[in-house]
């Protein structure tokens, strides 16, 4: 299986009080080039999932984004906004400790507490809890990402070997027209000398159309062609990172090509 360069996958999960969101795509690039472009709160997750991508891309370059899209709280969880009575004890025990030690120090007001995380059932998700979220919508994403590319670089291979299969059609039926036409073209060009030169013997005219003939004899160019199809449909079977040998084989067929067309007489 041959891989396209282009590819792009998107996946979201709820997590109760934000929905994770993750995005990669990637283009044409001679190397494999990654760049990240994540919310603060998602930042620390560069690493990993750098590391995720170069373990299953080789080439490309390959922008990710991710955020994290805050939502309402909704049920009972956004009815009910009760105080965490053992939290608010241990509070009062800490003020307490801390007013024994330094009299002067102010208490603690109603809004410090209210704001002090868990007081109110805080519903934040924490570093752990949005890293393991990440690794596993991540794995899923890059899945998907891979399969597009994939998708991508068969049907590239179908278009290619249509191709080739088209320019064997081609190649066949250039094949046994070959010798006639040059024995034909042989014969046009001798009997031009015979008109142009009468003093010319018979071995001169046939050394000197043989020699022209050589020159314009493209049997060795439709060989090549022949050779480069076949390399073409081994590199395609053979499958992996094949883009700079086909790119090659692209230019070898062009120049025997070219050659062809500009020798052939028929």
């Amino acid at each position: 299986m041959i891989y396209s360069m282009t590819g792009y996958a998107a996946a979201s999960r709820d997590l109760g009080s934000a929905v994770m969101n993750l995005e990669i795509k990637s283009v044409n690039s001679r190397y494999l080039d990654i760049s990240f472009r994540l919310s603060e709160d998602l930042r620390f997750l560069e690493m990993p999932l750098r590391e995720k991508i170069t373990e299953r891309v080789g080439r490309g370059k390959i922008e990710c984004r991710g955020y994290l899209q805050a939502q309402p709280a909704q049920g009972a969880a956004a009815r009910e906004r009760a105080p965490n009575a053992a939290l608010l004890a241990e509070l009062g025990k800490l003020d307490d400790a801390v007013r024994g030690v330094l009299p002067q120090a102010a208490p603690l007001s109603v809004a410090e507490v209210l704001r002090w995380p868990g007081v109110l059932g805080d519903d934040s998700l924490t570093t752990e809890q949005l890293q393991a979220a990440a690794q596993e919508l991540f794995a899923k994403l890059l899945d998907e990402f891979v399969a597009t590319r994939e998708r991508e670089g068969a049907k590239l291979a179908d278009v290619l070997k249509d191709r080739a299969a088209r320019m064997r059609e081609q190649v066949r039926a250039a094949e046994p027209l070959l010798p006639a036409a040059l024995a034909a073209y042989r014969e046009r060009l001798a009997t031009k000398l015979r008109e142009a030169v009468a003093n010319l013997d018979e071995e001169r005219i046939r050394q000197e159309v043989g020699v022209f003939a050589a020159k314009i004899d493209v049997a060795e160019e439709i060989a090549r062609l022949v050779t480069h199809m076949d390399e073409l449909e081994r590199v395609l079977k053979k499958g992996g990172a094949v883009g700079k040998r086909l790119d090659f084989l692209m230019q070898e067929l062009n120049r025997e090509a070219n050659t062809l067309a500009s020798k052939s007489v028929s």
